[in-house]
């Protein structure tokens, strides 16, 4: 699971999911420019996009062997990019690679209007990887002709024609991912998960019928594969080599292969050979036994995440999405933030949580603060945070799970930031103080707490299904609630200065709570068009537990709504008994989880999570005009290049950046299109 990091207006709680929110979020605009360093952390700035650098710090500190190993997985990953623009949507490599054609061969007029807008909508495809936008889900529309897009089309010779033509510009496949009550959710979704006439009985018919060979370890069935039906007929196209993306797939295990070579330990190289292993076959019972090896591998320098993982663009939670993150231990940060997983048990039995849903014996969580040195599929441009692996409960109860924070990620967010709608929505000038001067360490900890404490915490009722089976498509915004609860609950809590992560424990879970209500009530706002409900997971998750929690604190005005020169601000006015509304709701929401409850779950997001007060809305879209910083960010990955001697062997790696991001995106295609147009 991922935490997704939000660039967004005067927001300042970084959590979410994953846990990819993800996604994700803290913005930029809820901290003041730090800059630490002569680095241009600025790519550029198109639409609603800021593309930014990240560096690898430490590099030079990492052996030629270690050097191999990140550059081989670097290059997995790589390997599989095409992979996550195909389950996004059916038509996305047709489309892209017609338009980049266009792009590097079109020899006509370019300063136009249309032209501009044509790099602007391309931009903004290779960023959400297709035609849909990475957050909202809803297809982008190009503002540029069909006609326009005829003519450049034929000035380069370049073919693109009927459906995926045609619905650049009209519209269906509206939703990539559609999670709105009373629809069929897969009919209405776009991603390519399903075939065109599949459905939500179809899919809940046909794993209902599937029984794991042991009931206490179920598979992940639909993890890895295409549900389609043929003359009526459902069946799986399972990705593995030999069958549905095994091009890329291939190519992946390649560069696997390179990676099991030059391994730090045994350990690792036994869980990389249970990847290829999976590659290979598609088999879901290697698959859980990878995942069981992978967590269990804590030793070394170096991990990775590689496969089809979050199930987020999957409107029922079955099918993975492919991604891919490399990361290099940061040892001292890694060191300090140690003591959550060593107090992991001391959370779980102080937690709120009725009696039967705690864990008796928490076991085997990891957590590390890394910096990434290089993504691929749904983890870039867009990336998350923090990630907590594997999803499966059953692993996590009884081998442990893995978190990290993308320490250089943050890093990089936080020095390409500012202060200008941070100011603009704090209620007065003592929220604004707290949120400079403990702000960046209340976010750091949340994500902690979120990822090591929250994911890893609580039990299901015995006999009680998969969430994904149980809460359908609520079961992700209920689970990133969860653990954002679980941080939040401790964020405001004595034993966290006890434990030397912070100076002032209190100021910081003021800030945090400041900074969370801000987001959930107001901030996040501008994510969204007029008129839009809420939709995405993370944005949900924010909106209703702040919804809920405001609501139930109205009798004693523990968080108040104040309207003052025509602008809305909230202040909180008791943060005790905000904690307590954090820990009651807390209780539910994993009462809701252990016992599988439909409909509780059903009632608390559509009630609370889902629609918007338009006229608030409206304000704070009109508020946030005299910003020009874009409200989602991204990246370019570092760029790994090998030197050789006279003899092919790798010397050492350097790491340099690439120029600009158009650049890095057609290096990509051009060196990783290992799948054809249709597959």
């Amino acid at each position: 699971m991922k935490n997704t990091f939000f660039i967004a207006a005067a927001m300042s709680t970084v959590l979410f999911f994953s846990c990819k929110e993800v996604q994700k979020d803290t913005p930029e605009a809820e901290v003041a420019e730090v800059k630490t360093d002569d680095f241009d952390y600025q790519v550029e700035q198109f639409a609603d996009i800021k593309i930014l650098r990240y560096q690898i710090p430490g590099w030079e500190n990492l052996t030629l062997k270690e050097q191999k190993l990140v550059y081989y997985l670097t290059q997995a990953g790589l390997a599989g990019r095409d992979i996550m623009w195909d389950q996004n949507y059916r038509h996305n490599l047709t489309i892209r690679k017609a338009l980049e054609n266009v792009y590097t061969t079109y020899k006509g007029d370019k300063t136009s209007e249309d032209w501009k807008n044509f790099e602007i909508y391309l931009k903004r495809l290779w960023f959400s990887n297709g035609i849909h936008h990475h957050y909202s889900n809803d297809k982008m529309k190009p503002d540029f002709s069909s006609d326009y897009l005829n003519g450049i089309l034929a000035e380069t010779n370049t073919t693109l024609e009927g459906e995926a033509f045609d619905v650049l510009f009209n519209d269906k496949d509206a939703k990539k991912v559609n999670q709105a009550k009373g629809v069929d959710n897969v009919a209405q979704s776009a991603v390519n998960f399903y075939g065109p006439n599949v459905t939500n009985a179809d899919v809940q018919k046909f794993y209902g019928a599937k029984k794991s060979p042991n009931p206490d370890k179920p598979l992940s069935y639909g993890l890895n594969s295409q549900l389609v039906k043929e003359n009526g007929v459902l069946k799986e196209r399972v990705y593995k080599s030999g069958g549905l993306y095994g091009a890329a797939i291939d190519k992946i295990v390649e560069w696997l292969e390179k990676a099991h070579g030059v391994a730090e330990n045994q350990a690792q190289a036994d869980a990389l050979a249970l990847l290829i292993k999976y590659y290979k076959t598609g088999d879901l019972q290697t698959w859980d036994d990878y995942n069981v090896a992978w967590t269990a591998a804590t030793e070394g320098n170096i991990d990775y995440i590689n496969s089809f993982i979050e199930v987020y663009n999957d409107p029922l939670g079955y099918r993975g999405s492919y991604e891919s993150i490399i990361q290099i231990k940061d040892f001292d940060m890694s060191e300090k933030m140690a003591v959550l997983s060593e107090n992991a048990q001391w959370f779980e039995d102080n937690s709120p949580l009725m009696e039967a849903h705690k864990k008796k014996n928490v076991v085997g969580v990891t957590y590390k603060v890394v910096s990434v040195a290089g993504e691929a599929g749904d983890a870039s441009p867009s990336t998350p945070i923090g990630v907590n692996l594997p999803n499966a409960n059953w692993i996590r109860a009884a081998v442990g799970s893995k978190s990290v924070s993308l320490g250089n990620i943050i890093n990089a967010y936080n020095n390409a930031g500012n202060s200008g709608r941070l100011k603009e929505f704090v209620n007065d000038e003592e929220e604004y103080a707290l949120e400079e001067a403990y702000g960046q360490v209340g976010d750091k900890l949340h994500t902690a707490l979120h990822e090591v404490i929250g994911h890893a915490s609580g039990q299901l009722n015995p006999g009680v299904g998969e969430t994904k089976e149980t809460l359908k498509n609520y079961a992700s915004t209920l689970e990133e609630g969860r653990a954002d609860l679980v941080g939040l609950y401790y964020l405001y809590n004595p034993k966290l200065q006890e434990l030397g992560l912070v100076d002032d424990w209190k100021k910081v879970g003021m800030a945090a709570y400041d900074g969370y209500i801000r987001n959930g009530l107001m901030a996040q706002l501008i994510r969204l068009n007029l008129g839009d409900d809420v939709e995405e997971a993370h944005m949900r998750n924010r909106q209703w537990v702040s919804a809920w929690a405001y609501e139930k604190g109205k009798a004693d005005n523990v968080i108040e709504k104040i309207t003052r020169d025509g602008k809305t601000y909230y202040n909180i006015n008791d943060y005790e008994k905000l904690h307590g509304l954090f820990g009651e709701l807390l209780r539910e929401t994993q009462r809701i989880k252990s016992e599988g409850d439909y409909a509780a779950v059903e009632a608390l997001v559509e009630g609370y999570g889902v629609k918007v007060d338009q006229k608030l809305h409206a304000e704070i879209l009109e508020r946030n005009k005299q910003f020009t910083s874009a409200p989602y960010s991204g990246f370019v990955n570092p760029v790994l290049v090998p030197e050789m001697d006279e003899n092919g062997e790798i010397v050492t790696v350097k790491v340099t950046q690439p120029d600009s991001f158009e650049g890095q995106m057609l290096d990509y295609s051009k060196g990783y299109s290992n799948l054809p147009a249709v597959n």
